[in-house]
């Protein structure tokens, strides 16, 4: 059958008959319009990619042959096209395999997971640099800005504008690179700067077991309401300040539950850690 045979009146009658009929068409096609979508996005930058093209640069061609009415041509088309396709399905099994798998990621039907929020992510990146910080006894200091400016504090540090990634920051704080000393800052989804040097706590509660880095960290939260962490270069223990408090000796994943619950579902802290909330009222 020729596939012009499709282009007559009845045909095209048929498909608006009732306005149902309308509605069901017309949602068949947008269904297909975004499988196909779907698809040639999971497909692009694979070798496939290339075979679609030429099937349908083939397509094209086996219908201009049937339009001029060149039969042998098109009987020749034919008989590509029905062997063809068992080819192509053992020759590129590998990319089809690769193909439907990004499809279905990219879907996500089944899984029904929801993808990661800005905030979300973000403090995933966090978590990540400091799981790799803190078993390796690597000091970091990173002050997240709130509602307050720390424009004063950005502007004594080495301006980078850079987009947030655990990769960045683990390797800003690596020891004896030109980046590693003071503080990071970072403002909304970027990292402003780094080197930046913070106001050091003179409050004479804070315990000798911290160091400069703390008392920076420690200092920051009295004058605004950013958020700091800080890895120990000499134990490695995990700290967050924030409004004047200090959370000390986290784990990882007591770090991530608190950053969460700071910047993603803030007013529910967990009860676990708010009883390791410490005042520094000792000496």
């Amino acid at each position: 059958m020729s596939i012009f045979s499709q282009f007559d009146m009845k045909f095209w009658q048929s498909l608006v008959d009732s306005p149902w009929t309308i509605f069901v068409n017309f949602l068949d096609i947008a269904i297909v319009t975004w499988l196909l979508y779907k698809f040639i996005r999971a497909l692009a930058g694979t070798k496939i990619m290339s075979l679609v093209q030429g099937v349908v640069l083939f397509v094209i061609l086996k219908g201009v042959a049937e339009l001029i009415g060149l039969k042998t041509i098109t009987y020749l088309m034919n008989q590509v096209i029905t062997y063809g396709v068992i080819a192509a399905v053992v020759i590129f099994a590998p990319e089809i395999r690769l193909g439907l798998e990004k499809f279905g990621k990219t879907t996500n039907i089944l899984k029904g997971s929801p993808k990661l929020s800005r905030e979300e992510r973000l403090v995933q990146s966090y978590v990540k640099a400091v799981a790799y910080l803190s078993p390796r006894k690597i000091g970091a200091l990173v002050s997240i800005q709130q509602t307050q400016t720390l424009q004063e504090y950005i502007s004594t540090g080495i301006p980078l504008d850079a987009n947030i990634s655990s990769q960045l920051l683990i390797n800003i704080f690596i020891p004896n690179t030109p980046l590693h000393d003071g503080a990071v800052i970072i403002k909304g989804d970027k990292i402003a700067a780094s080197c930046c040097y913070l106001p050091l706590s003179e409050s004479p509660h804070i315990s000798k077991e911290f160091g400069t880095r703390h008392r920076a960290a420690i200092g920051l939260s009295e004058n605004s309401d950013a958020v700091t962490f800080i890895v120990s270069e000499e134990t490695g223990a995990i700290s967050v300040t924030t409004n004047g408090e200090f959370i000390h000796d986290l784990s990882v994943k007591e770090f991530e539950t608190l950053m969460l619950s700071l910047f993603v579902s803030k007013g529910q802290e967990s009860s676990s850690l708010s009883q390791r909330v410490r005042r520094l009222f000792r000496k």
